[in-house]
């Protein structure tokens, strides 16, 4: 009689590991998880964030300081989306000028070239959406939508901006949620659209927008119980720079839930799609091709 090594494991056993194996990998689930490697999800949140960070702040810092209706400077437009405490706020400040100081001193080649370090960033961001949907790079002469979009964002970081904050009451709270929501989602619909060049449609992409923007009120409650804390507290650890790594750290978290957000869209449209064909014409269909 042989006998079995003490490391084998018996046949049902694996069996049974592999059909598991088997019914994960092709749930919604693990279909996700796989896409999400294959495009290396984290790795081009990390790109975000920092690419954002070199080439979008500066810019904004000075679109900031120029806008009348708030005068707030960059440092409470930060510390507004982050959902800061009066203490952690102080810290952000410190790390910006005041908002009268960067409009005086920069000039208009130095604007300019703000601008065109801003456009990279609307390139990066067109380049992820083109992974999630599995197409083809653009053409040079879509350039121009990159420009379309950065002044889609400084609009709507001014309308956020010039909201009233989550309010004490609850009625105040739900009202700016839900106008946050609603915002969020206007401008990632037309933004996924714009930066795709049409090559995807606005049914396929509205489920995209909708997760986006949930994500972003979710990950805007995660900051005010988590980053909140940590600005104040690696403030006193590492000086600035512990201020600077958690802004860094809240900036990878806004570019996994832009790109997941588009990636759970892809895979909501495409189940949709599985499931009206199904009960209509293809019993046997595989899959939507993107954006069909």
């Amino acid at each position: 009689m042989t006998l079995q090594s003490s490391g084998a494991r018996p046949p049902g056993v694996t069996d049974r590991f592999r059909r598991l194996h088997d019914a994960v990998a092709a749930s919604s689930a693990g279909l996700g998880w796989n896409r999400a490697r294959e495009m290396e999800l984290l790795h081009r949140a990390m790109g975000f964030a920092a690419l954002g960070f070199l080439t979008l702040v500066p810019l904004l810092v000075v679109v900031a300081a120029a806008d009348p209706a708030s005068g707030q400077g960059f440092a409470r437009w930060l510390g507004q989306a982050l959902g800061v405490s009066a203490a952690s706020q102080q810290q952000v400040e410190e790390l910006f000028a005041p908002p009268g100081t960067a409009l005086q001193r920069t000039t208009a080649f130095g604007l300019a070239a703000l601008a065109v370090f801003g456009l990279t960033f609307g390139s990066a961001v067109q380049t992820g959406y083109e992974k999630v949907w599995d197409l083809p790079t653009a053409r040079w002469h879509t350039m121009w939508r990159h420009v379309v979009f950065l002044a889609l964002l400084v609009f709507a970081l001014l309308l956020f901006v010039n909201t009233p904050a989550f309010g004490r009451s609850v009625p105040g709270t739900v009202g700016t949620a839900v106008a946050d929501v609603l915002g969020t989602f206007v401008f990632f619909w037309v933004a996924q659209r714009l930066l795709l060049g049409g090559r995807v449609r606005w049914g396929a992409l509205l489920p995209g927008a909708v997760a986006t923007a949930v994500f972003i009120l979710g990950l805007r409650i995660f900051s005010q119980l988590v980053f909140s804390p940590l600005i104040a507290s690696n403030a006193v650890t590492y000086g600035p720079f512990g201020t600077v790594l958690v802004l860094q750290s809240w900036l990878v978290g806004v570019g996994v839930v832009v790109y997941g957000g588009a990636l759970v869209g892809r895979l909501v449209h495409e189940e949709r799609v599985r499931r009206r064909l199904e009960r209509t014409v293809l019993p046997g269909f595989d899959g939507p091709e993107p954006g069909r």
